[in-house]
């Protein structure tokens, strides 16, 4: 017969979840720190605290990350996120973020890399873009729910900081691109329109191809992956659509550890779900 206390096969305790949730989120923060931890040794003690297997605890780090995943927001390396987990998970993970104020700006606890000097700003690669895809939709209610309560695009909209220092990098690597091609002269005329006019042109920055022609780019950047949703303004869409020939959509990710980037170009409805997030009211004309 086998041990009666062993939990193997049953679902985790809400005690358990939050222990492992707990855990997970030291180690993340250790991970974005750059702190040392040893995984094995967390994985033994939690082995310790639940009964549960090696497997079962790394499968459930797993899970979380995949929460953290629709929530735009880093996980950790080597955990890469699957899915298919209890309800019950998607709840810790909500006790945990709503503790100490965390729901008021859950970027508040993710360090953002603050840019100075050139010589310290860290290179950015820019990969292809990711395929538009339905499938993304289908989640289950409970982290859809979750999901709305702290909504990554709301998040990253307000953390100004985070969006200014993700236009600065822009700027960097669109004089150091223009300086690889030649055209320091280029360089030289490259602008930081949101910065030296103020918001309201529908894109941030003025800059230009190798051959001279505009390249007017709208920055957006997130701590999260390169799937983790952004807002689009009415008036940054209809400036796509009055100058496709120039307007450049730069999605900055991963800012917090390495950022990378990806390029989208009008008709933005072809690379892009668009859903209306914000309804103007008024009393008529």
């Amino acid at each position: 017969m086998g041990d009666v206390n062993d939990p193997t096969g049953t679902d985790w305790s809400d005690r358990e979840i939050d222990l492992i949730v707990a855990d997970y989120f030291d180690m993340l923060a250790m991970e974005l720190a750059g702190k040392e931890f040893v995984k094995a040794h967390r994985n033994a003690a939690l082995q310790a605290a639940t009964g549960r297997s090696k497997g079962s605890i790394e499968f459930k780090h797993q899970n979380i990350s995949a929460v953290l995943l629709k929530l735009g927001l880093p996980w950790i390396i080597g955990y890469k996120p699957k899915a298919n987990f209890q309800r019950a998970l998607v709840d810790g993970v909500e006790r945990r973020l709503s503790q100490d104020g965390a729901a008021a700006n859950l970027s508040s606890s993710m360090p953002t890399p603050t840019l100075i000097g050139f010589e310290e700003r860290p290179e950015l690669f820019v990969d292809a873009a990711p395929q538009l895809s339905k499938v993304d939709l289908e989640v289950p209610e409970a982290l859809a729910r979750l999901v709305r309560k702290f909504d990554p695009a709301a998040r990253d909209a307000r953390n100004r900081t985070l969006g200014r220092n993700g236009e600065e990098l822009v700027v960097t690597h669109e004089r150091v691109r223009l300086g690889r091609c030649g055209r320091d002269d280029l360089a030289r005329k490259v602008r930081w329109v949101s910065e030296e006019d103020g918001d309201g042109a529908g894109y941030d920055i003025a800059s230009f191809d190798a051959n001279g022609r505009e390249r007017l780019i709208d920055v957006k950047t997130t701590v999260g992956h390169m799937t983790t949703p952004f807002f689009l303004t009415e008036n940054e869409r209809a400036f796509s659509a009055e100058r496709p020939d120039a307007f450049r959509l730069m999605r900055v990710y991963d800012f917090v550890r390495t950022p990378r980037a990806f390029e989208l170009a009008p008709p933005l409805d072809a690379c892009l779900l668009l859903q209306p997030a914000v309804y103007r009211a008024s009393f008529g004309e």
